[in-house]
């Protein structure tokens, strides 16, 4: 597949897309057409085999995304900035929703939107230079692309209102240990770092973490029973996959799987 955006400077290479998004000039701003292209490559990442693990990060070394594009937003009236909003939440539950493991890079200011898009992959690594925040109270708004539901649900409730209520910026140590990023590398580092766990992750079964990252996905909106009983299905799926099978055999037969994907 041809992966060309005007936004967006896509990379295959070992099952592994690298996307960045590339507005440099405005610190990788998010505006309706960076959001359209993101929902768009998403979309068509779905179809292809050859991307198992998606990585992405901001061009250049200070950006990951300064946040939404202020300058549309600020034209809008009341249907215009909720038709801005439905089409974040559309590019963003592509991303939130994609089947296959998302790895964020953050390697510089991830403001506003920027952080939210940040907050619908799986995990998240930060440059040591890395600054976070939801600022959105203090340009007239409040956090409409997930701000106030993604950071609640990975930090607590007590910790995002006051990341939200006092408009902080947080830097990448304070991220680890609150929990809103996995790991923290030196600037240097982290697109490195991003990709050998990227390949990690590509070198096992695409199917069998799709099945995985459906059950957490599913399970952390649901009491624990019916996340148990839900496990216990997606669980039974594994015996109907080629790589289920051949990973038990391999496991018996002290040996390494051939994977499939299939």
């Amino acid at each position: 597949m041809v992966y060309q955006y005007e936004n967006l400077i896509c990379s295959l290479e070992n099952y592994v897309m690298l996307i960045e998004i590339n507005r440099p000039a405005v610190l990788n701003a998010l505006n309706s057409a960076v959001f359209n292209d993101l929902y768009s490559v998403f979309q068509q990442m779905r179809e292809d085999d050859a991307v198992r693990v998606v990585i992405l990060t901001g061009s250049g070394n200070k950006s990951f995304a300064a946040g939404s594009d202020v300058t549309e937003m600020s034209a809008c009236n009341l249907l215009e900035g909720r038709k801005f909003a439905l089409g974040v939440y559309r590019a963003q539950q592509a991303i939130a929703l994609f089947p296959k493991p998302t790895i964020a890079a953050i390697n510089g200011f991830a403001f506003g939107g920027g952080l939210e898009v940040a907050m619908c992959c799986d995990i998240r690594l930060a440059s040591e230079k890395a600054k976070m925040a939801n600022p959105e109270i203090n340009v007239g708004i409040i956090p409409g692309g997930g701000g106030t539901q993604r950071l609640a649900r990975l930090v607590g409730a007590g910790r995002a209102k006051e990341i939200i209520f006092t408009c902080q910026t947080i830097d990448a140590a304070t991220a680890y240990r609150i929990g809103l990023v996995n790991h923290v590398f030196p600037p240097e580092q982290l697109i490195d770092e991003a990709r050998k766990m990227a390949n990690t992750i590509a070198s096992k079964s695409p199917v069998l973490e799709a099945l995985a990252k459906q059950a957490i996905n599913i399970g952390q909106d649901l009491d624990l029973e019916n996340a148990l009983k839900m496990e216990v299905e997606l669980f039974a799926q594994c015996f109907g996959t080629e790589d289920g099978k051949e990973g038990l055999l391999a496991f018996v037969e002290k040996r390494q799987p051939n994977i499939t994907g299939r």
